[in-house]
Formats: structure tokens, C-alpha cells, sequence
């Protein structure tokens, strides 16, 4: 079993599933001794939500980090690191992505794809490279009361869309191709898949979760599964983790996904 509550980041905090994920989060028993909720433009409008959230909480720190831009996750590692003073980072949750309206190859544009991969699939992974030293930190850490599972937990939200063996048939209805997002979540999974190689030497597991499909700007009102639902199985799935779980594909529900 995953200790979840010690020093958390998430991704893509400001609204949708990463909020969700972070109010959820600071539910644990015991509480966790940091939450940093990560979103691109912290002082706007946008993440209003998660700032108010943030001031009832004060173990939760709003933090500025574009996961498209190299420089931002470098002063994001290093504002982590100065809050963290010595200590590890137990689990890294990688959530932020985008969609877009280019649904069908007539509309497939070249930009549009990059900029999906480069957020997608490269994002989540410069997240890992940047924050490793903090993940090898807790993957060394000895806490009182954990035996065995692991310490320190990489979590890639993805998408059983990415799936080549279930993304055209998991949905209970018709899905267009969504050629960016998808193939930029097929390449996520097999960073993951490498991570999990990669990492197993340092402690660290990296599992990729697919979070439902869910009631969220990106989901849309037609989805089956709130934020509340997806967030409150996602922790309860990240929970249950051990270091067998390293390399698996899992639904919010705990349920294995075919590649």
C-alpha cells in the first residue's frame, strides 16, 4: 500500500480533475504535509477556485508551472524544493493536457498536433526528469509505520482513449477519431511504461491512470462521471498501490486497461 498523505504535487490544479484531485487529496487521514497545485496562470481569473481553496488550506500552495515550457518547470522544481527543506517528493501526479476541436483528418492540423504531444507526452515526461532528485529523496526516506509499497509515485492521467486495444470500443458511445489527443496519450503510455523501467532501480513506481471520462470542460455535460466521483476513486486507487502496480495501466476504478 501507497502512503498517500506526505508531499504531493499535482498538475493542472485549477480546475476539472486536477482541483478535484487536490480537495480530495486534502481529505487524507493524516493530512498531507504539502500539496502543491500546479496551474499555468495562478493570479487569473481561471484559477480563482483554486486560490479561495488554497487559503482554507495551509498545507495547500499554489504554485506557477506550464508544463509546455521547460524554463517554468525548472523555477517550479526549485520553488518546490526550497518549501520541501530536505525532505522528498512522495507523489507527483501529472494531469494537465488539452483536447481540441480537430476531431477528423480533414481538420487534423500540424500545429495542433505538436503542440498536443509537446503538452501531452513530453510535458508530463521533462516533469519527471526536472523533479526526479525530489522523487529520489522520498524514495530513500524512512517513515515510521511504512512497510514496504513504495515512497515515491509518479501518476501519468491518461486516457483509456490512447488505449490501441480498447479506445475505439470502452466508451458508450461513438467517439471521433480525436487524432491529437489520442495519439498524444498512446505516446504517454509508452513514456510511462519506460519510466517504469527507468525508475525501478531509484524506488520510484510510475503508474498511468485513466480518470473516467468525466463532467469537465474537456469531458463535456454528456459524461457519465463527475469530478467528484473520478477524484474520490482516483486517491482511493493511488492508495491501494504497491510496487507491483509500477507499469500498469488502471481506470479511476482500480480496473486494468488493455494497451
Amino acid at each position: 500500500m501507497f502512503q498517500v498523505a506526505r508531499n504531493i504535487l499535482v498538475t493542472g490544479s485549477n480546475r476539472g480533475i486536477g482541483l478535484g484531485l487536490v480537495k480530495e487529496l486534502v481529505k487524507l487521514n493524516p493530512p498531507p504535509g504539502h500539496i502543491f497545485a500546479t496551474c499555468r496562470n495562478p493570479t487569473g481569473p481561471e484559477s480563482k477556485a483554486l486560490q479561495n481553496f488554497a487559503s482554507q488550506h495551509g498545507n495547500t500552495h499554489v504554485i506557477q508551472l506550464d508544463t509546455a515550457d521547460l524554463s517554468s518547470i525548472k523555477r517550479a522544481a526549485s520553488d518546490v524544493e526550497s518549501h520541501l527543506k530536505g525532505k522528498g517528493l512522495n507523489l507527483l501526479i501529472n494531469n494537465a493536457a488539452r483536447n481540441s476541436l480537430a476531431f477528423s483528418l480533414e481538420n487534423v492540423d500540424q500545429e495542433d498536433m505538436l503542440l498536443s504531444y509537446k503538452i501531452n507526452t513530453v510535458g508530463p515526461l521533462l516533469m519527471v526528469k526536472e523533479f526526479l532528485p525530489l522523487l529520489k529523496k522520498a524514495a530513500k526516506e524512512t517513515t515510521k509505520g511504512h512497510v514496504g509499497g513504495p515512497k515515491a509515485v509518479v501518476i501519468n492521467v491518461t486516457s483509456v482513449v490512447g488505449s490501441i486495444g480498447q479506445g475505439f470500443t470502452s466508451l458508450p458511445v461513438d467517439v471521433p477519431p480525436l487524432y491529437q489527443y489520442r495519439v498524444s496519450k498512446a505516446a504517454l503510455n509508452m513514456v510511462n511504461a519506460c519510466l517504469a523501467v527507468e525508475l525501478k532501480k531509484d524506488g520510484i513506481s510510475s503508474v498511468l491512470i485513466h480518470p473516467g471520462w468525466v463532467k469537465t470542460d474537456m469531458g463535456s455535460e454528456q459524461a457519465p462521471v463527475t469530478v467528484e466521483e473520478s477524484s474520490r476513486g482516483t486517491v482511493k486507487v493511488i492508495a491501494g498501490l504497491d510496487s507491483s502496480s509500477s507499469g500498469t495501466f488502471l481506470d479511476w476504478e482500480g480496473n486494468k486497461i488493455v494497451w
